[in-house]
């Protein structure tokens, strides 16, 4: 047998995933480095992955319509292989729609091409869309198949904003602004980066509103971007760089991170400290502290020091020590929707238990804060749960801390990532 093509492997991917949970993202580069595949049809490949598991319950829906025969009675990989031509139909304009259902027919076997063949060109014949359900009668049900979210966090959502606020949210979690960088100012500039990437021809943008960062709308690889190797750059979407402007870290501070990992607030904070001072970053997971080190070695950032604990844990030798306090807390994640589609899928009440941890790491990580210093709480989420009322329960019972900032950012109205950042000071 030959090596698979871009829709062979995506099939591929997608079934492994449903059946065995396995990270999209993980899996997808797996199946990358085994095959061979040229530019384009990695690039194809990969569209077809995250579309179709962007795009996963509006096509079952099309499926269950479409079918003539119960969608359970449907093996996973034919059903893998209709999600991916009815998304090639509906949502991709380059691929001819003879291309699409010829190639699905071939890759469904003979046992299953001609209702497979049958089924796309149905859906062909009907205008490759199909009516969404009626929005008056169930708003869940219609927000669920339009945005291909599940309907539990459809509930919440309407719970939490509304109808109309709810579904310029769920819209906007199809938008995907690009890579957003943050510079490495201790080795080059925002406009040094600009041209050197520009003399690439990889086109930039300013971000809007942290003082750092660019934008390329397109998007990249980041490993392949000129000045990756040197350090001039790390991955970081505006929203977190606004969270590590709002620590306000300087030279020759003590700044802890509770929550580190991946590391990029991190290494945010140690170069607005100039490289000067000492900077103690955490995490749960031994695992993990890799990517802080090696992230901070390429990037030059010598005072970064990693460490494996439990933000929970007490630990009386950090008590009052610190001038800064980072906590990112773990949470939900559903402000980046955008970029972990399978957070659709997830129902908030696996989350259920997260405000209590969240405001458990808040308070330990407080006591190590000495007096006049700031304490940042940030999450990636837009749960007001996580969010504002952890902040008041917290506030509640520590009269020696005052909110002095905070700032909710939102995908629909701000371009970034949904995120919130609450900035505390200790008296």
């Amino acid at each position: 047998m030959g090596a698979p093509g871009a829709r062979e492997l995506a099939c591929g991917v997608l079934t492994r995933c449903e059946q065995s949970g396995q990270y999209s993202n993980l899996a997808l580069d797996a199946a990358l480095r085994r095959a061979s595949l040229n530019g384009s049809d990695r690039a194809l490949a990969t569209a077809l992955v995250y579309g179709v598991l962007e795009r996963r319950l509006t096509l079952d829906d099309w499926i269950s319509r479409l079918s003539s025969r119960p969608t359970e009675e449907i093996s996973p990989d034919v059903r893998s292989h209709l999600r991916i031509g009815l998304y090639q139909l509906a949502f991709l304009d380059r691929i001819p729609d003879h291309a699409a259902v010829s190639e699905a027919v071939r890759l469904a076997g003979r046992r299953a091409g001609g209702f497979v063949n049958a089924l796309l060109r149905e859906f062909i014949r009907q205008g490759k869309q199909l009516p969404l359900p009626d929005r008056s009668a169930d708003p869940v049900r219609f927000l669920s198949v339009k945005y291909s979210v599940c309907q539990p966090l459809c509930r919440r959502l309407l719970r939490e904003f509304g109808e109309a606020r709810s579904e310029a949210l769920l819209a906007a979690s199809f938008s995907h602004p690009g890579l957003t960088l943050r510079v490495n100012t201790l080795r080059t500039t925002r406009k040094g980066l600009t041209e050197r990437l520009n003399a690439a021809g990889v086109q930039t943008e300013s971000t809007l509103r942290s003082r750092s960062g660019l934008r390329i709308p397109g998007g990249a690889a980041p490993l392949e971007l000129p000045g990756f190797a040197e350090g001039l750059f790390f991955v970081q979407d505006e929203a977190s760089q606004l969270c590590v402007e709002a620590l306000d870290a300087r030279p020759g501070m003590r700044v802890l991170d509770t929550c580190a990992c991946p590391g990029s607030k991190s290494f945010g904070a140690a170069i607005d400290m100039r490289n000067d001072g000492e900077l103690v970053s955490c995490d749960l997971h031994a695992s993990k502290l890799s990517l802080l080190t090696s992230g901070a070695a390429r990037l030059g950032l010598s005072i970064l020091r990693a460490e494996r604990r439990d933000a929970r844990e007490p630990c009386p030798e950090w008590i009052g020590r610190f001038d800064r306090v980072l906590c990112d807390v773990p949470c939900s994640g559903y402000g980046v929707i955008a970029k972990k589609p399978e957070l659709r899928y997830k129902d908030p009440e696996a989350s259920a238990a997260l405000p209590d941890i969240q405001l458990s790491i808040l308070r330990r990580s407080a006591e190590f804060l000495a007096p006049g210093g700031r304490l940042v709480y940030s999450t990636c989420t837009i749960l007001p749960q996580e969010n504002r009322a952890n902040i008041n329960r917290f506030l509640d019972a520590a009269p020696q801390f005052r909110l002095i900032a905070e700032t909710a950012l939102y995908p629909d109205t701000d371009a970034t990532d949904g995120f919130y950042i609450a900035v505390l000071e200790r008296g």
